[in-house]
């Protein structure tokens, strides 16, 4: 009731009520242009391309909203923007060049972002070509150059359009606009995913037991990706007193505070798109190939015993990305002196390395139950939809993405209304 109150008091606000107006148009547009197909493709030969898919595609079909298997113009999603963040974020810490440009503040910041941009379009250059080319070849009506690079340039443009509305979201709207997007995509899809289930469980495909574990199942993924969303460490770090002339000036304590899930949902993501690599390859050979008989044993959430191999892979991928991920993300060293420049300290701990092992450490440990609860998330779906013939769509991963994107939007929103001596709900 807290939250919703807070909504409606942000209504009041002239500036409030124009941000998220805008946003939730914004996010219309993005639904409205999900629903137009790219011309010259042939939906009978599209529809049997997807009939019988579980999980291949899931992920890019989740991120779209539904357009990726009806091959709208959104088809791509904004999947390239994010590979290409991804890209550059890790560029900072291989190359001297793009790190410094992550410390010149706002001109670096364009500069990177700009960047971002250009590989952006090169990489939905690149995914178009391989879809329109490659994986849809048999759907396009006409196939000849001229068609083919009509579809690929459309697919490109309307990432670039997405790219567009993502930007537009975050300079006059609430919230992240690229993590809105993907949002609107899950959301899209969770009716059509509910009356599947409904479906499956009035034709006798799915138990009654297999349902009540679903609805547990998401239940519980809720209100895990909530306490961890919003778990954190707090570091408690005193300053010095300074004493000038009659007047004292600091001595405040205040605290460093460390996200239990750092990484957000980009480990699962890595990992998903690693062991999607082999399952992608054998659709571009013949289903009688040795590779392809390999793959779907072993390798795939749908074989057998293919479904354990693929569970722990992706444990073992997930946590190891979540490790990387989060080096990336905190440095130690660089919090450190910024404490020590500022005549702050950790109470028991001397300025300096001590300060960068005790951060190491004790971020090391966070880090183990952030990664931990990111690989159950993300392969109990893969599970349960093998035991309990139940295909979860909208599984660990969306219900992450989902709940961690709406509850910072709240706190976007919390944000700007505590400035304005609102009570907030989110404690």
């Amino acid at each position: 009731m807290d939250m919703l109150k807070t909504v409606k008091q942000a209504f009041k606000v002239p500036e409030m009520r124009r941000k998220i107006i805008f946003t939730v148009v914004m996010l219309i547009v993005f639904r409205i242009g999900s629903s137009i197909p790219v011309p010259g493709i042939n939906r009978d030969t599209l529809l049997k391309i997807f009939s019988g898919e579980t999980g291949l595609f899931d992920l890019f079909d989740l991120f779209s909203g539904g357009s990726f298997s009806n091959f709208t113009i959104f088809a791509l999603s904004i999947t390239p923007y994010v590979t290409a963040s991804i890209i550059v974020q890790l560029l900072t810490v291989a190359f001297p060049y793009f790190e410094r440009l992550a410390k010149e503040g706002q001109t670096g910041r364009k500069k990177m972002a700009q960047i971002t941009r250009y590989m952006t379009v090169a990489l939905a250059l690149i995914q178009a070509l391989g879809l329109t080319v490659g994986l849809f070849r048999q759907a396009v009506a006409t196939q000849n150059w001229f068609n083919f690079l009509v579809i690929m340039l459309i697919l490109t443009a309307g990432t670039a359009f997405l790219m567009w509305l993502g930007e537009q979201i975050n300079e006059n709207g609430i919230g992240n606009g690229i993590s809105l997007l993907i949002f609107a995509g899950i959301i899209a899809r969770i009716p059509t995913d509910i009356r599947r289930v409904g479906t499956q469980y009035k034709d006798g495909g799915l138990t009654i037991i297999g349902l009540l574990i679903f609805v547990l199942f998401a239940l519980l993924v809720v209100i895990g990706v909530i306490m961890i969303q919003q778990g954190t460490r707090r570091i408690p770090v005193q300053y010095a007193k300074r004493v000038v002339g009659r007047k004292m000036y600091g001595g405040q304590s205040t605290h460093i505070p460390l996200k239990v899930n750092q990484a957000g949902v980009i480990p699962v993501i890595f990992a998903l798109s690693l062991l999607q690599f082999p399952l992608t390859i054998t659709y571009f050979l013949s289903s009688g190939s040795k590779f392809t008989a390999f793959v779907t044993k072993w390798l795939s959430p749908n074989g057998s015993p293919g479904v354990w191999v693929y569970a722990v892979l992706n444990i073992i991928l997930i946590i190891a990305f979540n490790y990387f991920y989060t080096v990336i993300t905190f440095n130690p060293v660089e919090v450190a002196q910024n404490m020590k420049e500022n005549g702050g300290f950790i109470p028991g701990i001397r300025p300096g390395k001590s300060t960068v092992d005790y951060l190491t450490r004790v971020m090391g440990r966070i880090s183990i139950v952030g990664a931990v609860f990111l690989a159950v998330i993300a392969t109990l779906p893969t599970l349960v939809s093998q035991y309990t013939g139940l295909s979860i769509h909208f599984g660990g991963t969306s219900l992450l993405i989902a709940v961690g994107v709406a509850i910072d939007v709240m706190r976007s929103i919390e944000n700007q209304m505590v400035m304005r001596n609102y009570k907030g709900f989110l404690k």
